[in-house]
């Protein structure tokens, strides 16, 4: 039976832990003496207003705490791992893996691949279900752990074995029904692949899923991001114009039908569908309150309307207007250039004074068909901005860089950047107001945006 350990690394300052005098390097062995497997069994166990604690403090000896406080009230400690566990890895071996189109040489942790529900519920992930055991299943239930977010690929069993090279996935999808009958809110996420699990087979998967609203909340459906590196891998094809068409009707079509029976659009296609039909974007009523953001859903339509909302102040700002001049310059991927460069000309109408370059970067380091701003890489943005007129700073939006760091896929730093085409750089939050207020020079207004500002510009 694995031994799980728990070392603390942060007691902080007024907390209940530092009047009960516990410190970093302290171990938690128990509480209400119950073994603690991670985050989840130490949230649960925290929220009583009377805990039995046992500590091992780093002399070896163990301490029984008696503690009275509110019921939710925290204990003030940190761990060394915020998981406090192992991270899972992943064991399928999905024909649409983007990490195994990835190229040799980049750092180790951008070639692991995780499959751990926990981070479902900690980080938003999206998993397969084949990592679970009955056992993970019944704490989800127990705890009401929610919304859980599943990828789920096909309802075809036999073909989701093919898919994900693992000839458990079709039954782990027996797991969704065990989910369904507890209440368990879920999402869903579907990797489309041409010739693969398109056409009938998707019109398939969505009638199943739909079985299961609106508990399962949402479906999202993305075109498979295809790098070139897929040398010895399952040979895919991108999907056309004529395609992308064919997957915003079927989805469309589904959207009508389920809305009429449980008021929520259900199925949605990503932004990439959209721009592949060069079809315009849906209304914002249809995303159901940007539910699928991370999954790249109602991205472009979101900064659109915070946009709009940002410059309505503008309008009056005649003063400002006159007072403003700088020239400045903007990267971003292919994917969201044209809706940047129409929000940059917006502004520039009104500012007359204020000029801004939008520069849409090809992904050479991944290969030309991805468009996507957070996988552009530093080396990119050096050679394809070199002897370019930047003005005075160049934005970059912050989905370009590590999420702790200024550090790009390739480990390319801001500060290389800057050195390299000897201008500053400005790293430009994901909302809206951020946006504008990046573009016009001027402090943040403090503006939050509606979904918390997960996007990429």
């Amino acid at each position: 039976m694995k031994k799980y350990r728990h070392i603390i690394s942060k007691v902080i300052p007024g907390s209940i832990a530092e009047e009960m005098e516990i410190e970093p390097g302290d171990e938690l062995l128990q509480i209400n003496d119950q073994d603690i497997e991670d985050v989840f069994d130490y949230r649960f166990l925290i929220n009583d207003t009377y805990i039995e604690v046992l500590i091992r403090k780093a002399d070896g000896e163990e301490w029984i705490l008696d503690i009275d406080k509110d019921y939710d009230e925290d204990l003030g400690i940190e761990f060394e791992n915020g998981l406090m566990d192992d991270y899972r890895s992943c064991h399928n071996k999905c024909i649409f893996c983007f990490i195994d189109q990835m190229p040799p040489g980049m750092r180790d942790t951008l070639y692991f691949k995780d499959d751990d529900s926990r981070l479902s519920f900690l980080q938003g992930n999206y998993i397969t279900l084949t990592n679970m055991k009955d056992k993970d299943i019944n704490r989800i239930i127990r705890y009401h752990l929610a919304p859980i977010n599943i990828s789920v690929q096909t309802t075809n069993p036999e073909l989701r074995c093919k898919m994900l090279s693992n000839r458990f996935a079709g039954e782990a999808l027996k797991k969704i029904d065990v989910l369904y009958e507890a209440g368990i809110e879920m999402n869903g996420q579907i990797v489309l692949c041409k010739g693969v699990n398109d056409g009938e087979e998707l019109e398939r998967t969505i009638s199943d899923l739909a079985k299961y609203a609106p508990c399962m909340q949402s479906v999202s459906v993305v075109p498979v991001g295809l790098s070139k590196y897929r040398d010895g891998l399952y040979p895919l094809e991108p999907f056309t114009k004529e395609d992308a068409i064919k997957v915003i009707d079927c989805i469309e079509s589904w959207q009508r039908k389920i809305y009429a029976e449980h008021e929520i659009h259900f199925i949605h296609a990503s932004d990439e569908w959209y721009l592949l039909a060069e079809r315009p974007f849906p209304d914002e009523d249809t995303y159901d309150g940007y539910i699928q953001l991370e999954n790249g859903v109602g991205m472009m339509r979101l900064l659109d309307e915070e946009v709009k909302e940002a410059l309505k102040s503008c309008n009056d700002d005649s003063a400002c207007r006159d007072n403003k001049c700088h020239e400045i310059s903007l990267a971003t991927g292919k994917l969201a250039a044209p809706l940047i460069k129409d929000i940059a000309d917006r502004v520039m109408k009104l500012y007359k004074n204020v000029k801004i370059h939008v520069y849409d970067i090809r992904n050479d380091f991944f290969g030309e068909s991805i468009t996507v701003a957070g996988l552009i890489t530093g080396q990119d943005i050096i050679a394809q901005l070199k002897d370019k007129p930047l003005g005075s700073k160049l934005l970059l939006p912050k989905a370009m860089f590590k999420a702790d760091a200024d550090i790009f896929l390739d480990d390319v730093t801001k500060e290389d950047v800057e050195k390299a085409l000897q201008i500053k750089v400005d790293i430009v939050k994901s909302s809206g107001q951020d946006l504008i207020d990046a573009m016009l020079q001027q402090e943040t207004s403090g503006k939050k945006s509606r979904d918390g500002g997960h996007y990429e510009l």
